[in-house]
C-alpha cells in the first residue's frame, strides 16, 4: 500500500489495499481476476450509477475542483461494478493467523527472488539507501511482500475497484471515494491512462501498490525523466518506497522489534490501540510483559501479539515496527515485511 489507507509505503501505502495509514488488507499482493457484472446483477433494485445521487454529489465536487463533467458521466456511464472486490475486501490475506500469513511471504523462493532483483536493481536500491536513509533490503522487502518484485501488479482496473468500494462498500466508501478523486486528480498529473491503468482490488497501483493519495503525495521521478512512474519504471518504484518511509520517519540501523514473553493476562489491556510505541518497560512490567533479549531501558514500546504453530508469540514493538504499519496497517504484514528483511540481508 503506499502509502497507508488513513495508510498506505507504505508506503504506501497500503492502501496501498490498505494504502497509504494502509487499509488493513494486503494491496496488491493477493489481486485476483475480477468478474464483471452488470449494475442489475450487482445490487437488485438499484439504479444506474449515473441516476444514484451520491454519485451526482461526487460529481458536482470533482467538477468544482477543475473536472469536465461529461468526462466524469461518460466514465460512470462506463464503469464495471465487481462483486469479486467486496468478495476479496472482505476476507483479506491479514485475516489469516500468523502461522499461515508467514509462510506466503517468508518462505525460501521469496527470498531468493529477493536477492536477484537486489542484485539486478542493486545500482537503484544503493543510490535510494543513500539518497533517502533507507535500508535497501526494506526496500526490496517491501516490493517483494507488495508484488513479489513486480510479478503482480494486480488485474482490476482502478477505476473499477475505486468506485465499486466506493459506492457499493459502506463501511470504508468515504476513503475509497476520497482515493477516487485523488485517482482523477493523478490521472491528469501523471499522464495515466483513466479506463485502463490497473492495480488491486483495493485500487494500489505500482510495484510498490501505492493507493492514490499515497502516489499523489510520496511519489518521486527518481530517473529524472520528468514523470512519477510507478507502474513501469523501477528507478521510481524504488526512490518512492525509500522516499516513502523517510517521511514517516524510518530510523536507519535501529531494530525492528524484540521477544516477550508475559506472564498472566493483564497484556491484553495494551492490546488493540495500534502499534506507536508508547510503553515504558516499567509499564510493561505491571502489566507482565518482560523483553527476552536485551532492549534499551529508557527505551518505548509497543505490544505485538501473533498466533504462531505453537501458540501466541509476543513481541516488543520499537518506533520502526510502527513506520512499516503506516505502509500497511497489519501487525502480520509489517512482521513478514520485517522478517523478509532480515532474510535479504543475511
Amino acid at each position: 500500500m503506499t502509502g497507508t489507507p488513513p495508510r498506505t509505503a507504505t508506503g504506501r501505502f497500503f492502501l496501498h489495499a490498505c494504502a497509504h495509514g494502509l487499509l488493513i488488507v494486503l494491496l496488491g499482493a493477493c489481486s485476483l481476476p475480477g468478474v464483471a457484472v452488470s449494475q442489475s446483477e450487482f445490487r437488485a433494485g438499484e439504479p444506474p450509477y449515473l441516476e444514484r445521487p451520491e454519485v451526482q454529489g461526487f460529481i458536482d465536487e470533482q467538477v468544482a475542483e477543475g473536472m469536465d463533467r461529461a468526462l466524469l458521466e461518460d466514465l460512470f456511464e462506463g464503469v464495471e461494478p465487481q462483486q469479486r472486490i467486496l468478495d476479496l475486501i472482505s476476507r483479506p490475506a491479514e485475516a489469516r493467523p500468523w502461522k499461515d500469513y508467514r509462510p506466503i511471504f517468508v518462505n525460501d523462493l521469496r527470498v531468493e527472488r529477493g536477492r536477484v532483483f537486489m542484485d539486478e536493481e542493486a545500482f537503484w536500491l544503493e543510490r535510494a539507501e543513500e539518497a533517502f536513509g533507507v535500508d535497501q533490503a526494506l526496500i526490496a522487502a517491501i516490493i517483494g511482500v507488495e508484488t513479489n518484485y513486480g510479478r503482480n501488479l494486480g488485474s482490476f482496473r482502478v477505476v473499477d475497484a475505486l468506485v465499486t468500494l466506493g459506492f457499493d462498500y459502506p463501511p470504508r466508501q468515504g476513503f475509497f471515494r476520497s482515493e477516487l478523486g485523488h485517482f482523477l486528480q493523478l490521472v491528469q498529473e501523471e499522464a495515466l491512462d483513466l479506463r485502463e491503468t490497473r492495480g488491486s482490488y483495493a485500487g494500489a497501483m505500482g510495484r510498490g501498490q501505492f493507493i492514490s493519495s499515497s502516489y499523489r503525495a510520496y511519489a518521486v521521478d527518481f530517473d529524472d525523466n520528468g514523470r512519477r512512474d510507478l507502474i513501469n519504471s523501477w528507478p521510481d518504484a524504488i526512490g518512492s518506497v525509500a522516499n516513502y518511509f523517510r517521511q514517516h520517519h524510518w530510523q536507519t540501523g535501529e531494530p525492528v522489534v524484540a521477544g516477550a514473553r508475559v506472564d498472566g493476562d493483564a497484556y491484553e489491556a495494551l492490546l488493540g490501540g495500534g502499534y506507536q510505541a508508547r510503553f515504558s518497560l516499567a509499564e510493561l512490567a505491571e502489566h507482565g510483559v518482560f523483553p527476552t533479549e536485551a532492549v534499551p531501558a529508557d527505551g518505548r514500546f509497543s505490544l505485538i501479539r501473533l498466533e504462531g504453530s505453537d501458540g501466541p508469540e509476543f513481541y516488543l514493538g520499537y518506533p520502526n515496527f510502527y513506520v512499516i504499519t503506516r505502509y500497511n496497517r497489519s501487525p502480520l504484514y509489517a512482521m513478514a515485511v520485517h522478517q523478509l528483511t532480515e532474510a535479504l540481508r543475511q
